[in-house]
């Protein structure tokens, strides 16, 4: 039973002991490693929060009811079109959706301004992220300054100078480590993330692209179509007006034999 107690401790020992190590870390460098702390859990929020954003909008995009959407425009079926978009969580086939039920703007209008909420939701956080990125060496750079301060009190004191002197230029290199560190950690998804919404934009920019051809090819086809069975029409009309007119002209002729007929049976009368 000792022997098993004594093999739980020694187990736990390292683990206790790197808990302290970091503790004591954060201890000795300085009150900058508050803030240098806040802006860490700040951005490890930001950051988990952009990181699930983005995995669900991977999975909600739809390329296959896009190419479904397109089909329906380009026929002039803007109804199915809608359909198809309506209720999706795709980003791009949600400003489709908006830009067809357009009622108080024009279609390049709404796509627009729906286009632009789904870039503003996408690019949220960015701003936050990039703050700490600034901020967090800024505040490694403040603590390297009071750390050095801190020590130059105490060089003209012999008997302290060794312990304080060393103590403030570890101050001022652990918090410039950290500071460094946030800053590098956050740089990575930052730059991720800014991709991923210059992609969106470019996709949603293509989009509302393809969008307005589509209409409009579908609108000249359409009135093309119109022309011709206009002129198919007239052909026919035409065709059909010489035919009445010589009929016209058959039933003149008969009749005006038949009255000469009769004037000339009532002159022999």
């Amino acid at each position: 039973m000792l022997n098993l107690t004594s093999t739980l401790l020694a187990s736990a020992a390292p683990s206790g002991a790197e808990t302290n190590i970091v503790i004591d870390t954060f201890i000795k460098g300085g009150p900058i490693m508050w803030p240098i702390l806040l802006t860490s859990i700040v951005a490890v929020g930001v950051v988990a929060e952009r990181v699930i954003w983005w995995t669900v909008q991977s999975w909600a995009r739809d390329a296959k009811r896009l190419d479904a959407v397109y089909a329906a425009l380009e026929q002039g079926n803007v109804q199915e079109a809608s359909a198809l978009a309506k209720g999706s969580k795709d980003p791009v086939l949600r400003s489709i959706y908006h830009g067809l039920n357009h009622h108080h703007a024009s279609l390049e209008g709404a796509y627009q301004v729906a286009a632009g909420t789904e870039i503003e939701r996408a690019g949220r956080g960015l701003t936050a992220i990039d703050t700490i990125v600034t901020l967090a060496p800024l505040l490694g750079l403040l603590g390297t300054v009071t750390g050095i301060m801190h020590s130059f009190h105490f060089v003209g004191d012999e008997q302290l100078a060794a312990t304080k002197v060393s103590g403030g230029i570890a101050e001022a290199l652990i918090a410039t480590a950290a500071g460094l560190t946030i800053a590098i950690l956050c740089l990575l998804p930052f730059n991720y993330f800014t991709a991923r919404v210059a992609r969106l934009q470019f996709d949603l920019q293509t989009a509302g692209t393809n969008l307005e051809l589509l209409l409009k090819g579908a609108a000249h086809r359409l009135a093309a179509v119109g022309v011709v069975q206009e002129a198919a029409l007239s052909a026919a009309v035409q065709a059909q007006v010489p035919v009445s007119l010589q009929a016209a002209g058959h039933a003149h002729k008969s009749n005006k034999k038949e009255h000469s007929d009769e004037a000339a049976f009532a002159t022999a009368a």
